[in-house]
């Protein structure tokens, strides 16, 4: 009695732990060991129709596969990823997270009484919001700049552009004419506070 409940007590612990705890092979390198074949040949004189393989297999060089990263356990005999570095998956999701942190935007004005918008946060997110925002408020986008954080909108039938400039954390949106000069104070500042109402985040 005692030496069937010490087999079965046995088996359920193997069973449980499972053979990756021992290094038993279970064929998932065998793709290492695969040779090539030949095209098939048909008997001369035979019609047949054209065959395309479904899956092609690609040509790999050599030195790719000589170079490629070793997924397989200490005893080589079975697929095993590593595991991932828990202190860099860290590291980068805090880096991430101050990079792209937004805040609320204020309204202000400068010192010759023209508004702005300002927000404090990544540059590149708080640009990101901005077009957002004014797709979200149906205005039209007639260009955007490649090199700088600025964008002609049409309101109104009246072109402006919204500049967003940045001063170590913080970053000023402002509304221009097309010659560069400060928008209407009324319409920048009515402008201003519809990306503020409809700020996404």
């Amino acid at each position: 009695m005692q030496l069937r409940f010490g087999l079965t007590l046995v088996l359920s612990s193997l069973s449980l732990a499972g053979c990756s705890t021992f290094g038993i092979s279970n064929g998932s390198l065998d793709y290492k060991n695969t040779t090539t074949l030949e095209p098939l040949k048909y008997p001369e004189g035979s019609m047949v129709r054209p065959a395309t393989p479904l899956y092609p297999a690609p040509v790999v060089d050599p030195l790719a596969v000589e170079h490629a990263p070793k997924f397989e356990n200490k005893r080589a005999n079975r697929f095993e990823l590593p595991r991932p570095d828990m202190a860099k998956i860290t590291a980068n999701s805090s880096n991430l997270a101050s990079n792209t942190t937004v805040g609320r935007p204020q309204l202000i004005t400068d010192g010759n009484a023209n508004p702005l918008l300002k927000i404090d946060g990544n540059s590149a997110t708080i640009w990101q919001y901005t077009l957002a925002t004014l797709s979200s408020l149906n205005h039209t986008l007639i260009g955007q700049s490649k090199n700088a954080y600025e964008a002609t909108v049409k309101i109104d039938n009246k072109t402006y552009v919204l500049r967003l400039t940045s001063v170590g954390a913080s970053n000023n949106l402002a509304v221009f004419n097309a010659d560069n000069s400060f928008a209407d104070k009324e319409k920048a500042a009515e402008l201003l506070t519809q990306i503020y109402q409809n700020w996404p985040a």
